[in-house]
């Protein structure tokens, strides 16, 4: 399995035998230009959106003719099986920012979970509902998503042998939330790469939990 991170939440995840996943795709540009990240033109055939927030659903760029995975369910196409998880976007049960879906993937015997824009703590249902996780894409950088503080939680929880967190701020980001390193200090074991894909296989998951920041591609 591969995976290529785009920018924000932006993710590519790869199989081996081919088959793309794009999940949470944002609008180049938007929110009047507080998102600076280039434009998402691959081919997909999965495309995931945590929920309808333009950082988020941006599809339109995307080539292809991909299925659209937009609601809560259980999902098997071309081989992967693909669970998504009602959640809130905020502590209030989605009073303030709305809905929010956790994506589990399942393909190449690993199993990948991407937490889309996650805003309040999980509880023990939902924990047993995700499972046993290889691979954790988590929001870390706050204030329109959980905190470090409360990643750091969920990932302790999960006991994943790789979290890779996911929007925080960078240069290119003018939203108010914080950069990865409020995160990445929580841990002993971090690894911060200079390229923006990571391969895995089952066989070669680290033997104690790892952090792992990808470099933004776009």
């Amino acid at each position: 399995m591969k995976i290529y991170y785009y920018a924000h939440s932006a993710f590519k995840i790869t199989t081996e035998a081919g088959v793309q996943i794009i999940i949470d795709p944002y609008e180049p540009g938007g929110y009047d230009g507080a998102l600076g990240y280039g434009k998402i033109t691959d081919k997909a055939d999965i495309v995931i959106t945590s929920h309808d927030h333009a950082d988020h659903n941006y599809t339109k760029d995307i080539k292809g003719e991909y299925t659209l995975i937009n609601k809560a369910g259980d999902n098997s196409i071309k081989g992967v099986k693909i669970k998504t998880i009602p959640v809130f976007h905020d502590p209030s049960q989605g009073k303030e920012r709305g809905n929010n879906r956790i994506s589990v993937i399942s393909a190449d015997g690993l199993t990948l979970a991407h937490l889309g824009d996650l805003g309040h703590d999980l509880e023990g249902s939902t924990l047993k509902e995700i499972g046993k996780v290889d691979l954790l894409l988590l929001p870390v950088g706050g204030f329109f998503t959980i905190d470090a503080g409360e990643a750091k939680k969920i990932t302790n929880a999960l006991a994943a042998p790789i979290t890779i967190p996911m929007h925080f701020k960078t240069e290119k980001v003018a939203f108010p939330i914080a950069n990865v390193e409020n995160f990445t200090k929580g841990f002993n074991q971090v690894k911060i790469l200079k390229g923006s894909e990571l391969e895995i296989k089952k066989e070669n998951l680290p033997k104690n939990p790892e952090v792992i920041v990808l470099k933004h591609a776009l």
